[in-house]
């Protein structure tokens, strides 16, 4: 009897063990039983939890894992790491973007229209922000707001052919026909080395023509050239 004892005591304590190494505690709080991680989601956010206790401060997880939760449809959590990712990233345009559109699931136009007026008007300090949280709102089809970001980066940088293609393919997107042309006209001007520009401008009947690269030691060669010339002819008058 003392050896059967024995035995079911060393089982249970095995068990014990077992159990508690497969339990796992977070910095969140949050635990995890690796048996019940079934989902693709569940594995993920596993990972990125794990990351999480190995670097706190990681932007890019607390956005990740944001992310799982609103897909879930669980607001508040995506909402706190949405909000931890900008705490240690201010510049984090998708987690911005990803904010507002977590309002806007939610119903709450009020701080949605709030924040992204914030957002953009942070972004107004170069036009490179507002054209990559312009981006950010167009993935997450918030396209009025995405609008006003490529605005604010053209008015900043009205020369620049990214920005200028940028409006152009939008306006495509919301067949408006008519800014497309103006913007993607401006970024062929400043650029006409770009038959995919040009191939959209054909497309709304705008005849746009690539002009020949001419080769990079043309300058060099005719000067040579000139040079010969000049040479032959004071032999001629020698002669």
């Amino acid at each position: 009897m003392k050896i059967i004892f024995k035995v079911l005591m060393i089982a249970l304590v095995y068990v014990i063990i077992s159990g508690c190494q497969d339990q796992q505690k977070t910095a969140t709080g949050e635990k995890i039983n690796d048996k019940e991680l079934t989902s693709q989601s569940d594995r993920q956010k596993q990972v990125l939890l794990k990351d999480i206790d190995r670097k706190y401060e990681n932007p890019k997880a607390h956005y990740e894992l944001g992310r799982l939760y609103h897909s879930e449809g669980l607001w508040d959590k995506a909402e706190w790491e949405y909000n931890k990712a900008l705490a240690l990233d201010p510049v984090h345009h998708d987690a911005q973007a990803s904010i507002v559109k977590l309002l806007v699931d939610k119903g709450d136009k009020t701080r949605s229209s709030v924040l992204a007026d914030m957002y953009i008007s942070q972004a107004s300090i170069s036009a490179k922000h507002s054209l990559l949280l312009g981006r950010a709102f167009q993935e997450r089809g918030l396209d009025e707001y995405a609008l006003s970001s490529y605005l604010q980066a053209h008015n900043l940088a009205p020369n620049s052919v990214v920005i200028n293609k940028q409006l152009g393919y939008f306006y495509l997107l919301k067949k408006d026909n008519a800014n497309a042309e103006v913007y993607l006209r401006r970024a062929f001007e400043l650029d006409p080395y770009q038959p995919e520009i040009a191939g959209e401008l054909g497309k709304l009947g705008v005849q746009v023509q690539i002009p020949k690269k001419q080769p990079k030691d043309l300058n060099k060669l005719e000067k040579m050239k000139d040079e010969k010339g000049q040479g032959q002819d004071n032999q001629g008058e020698m002669k």
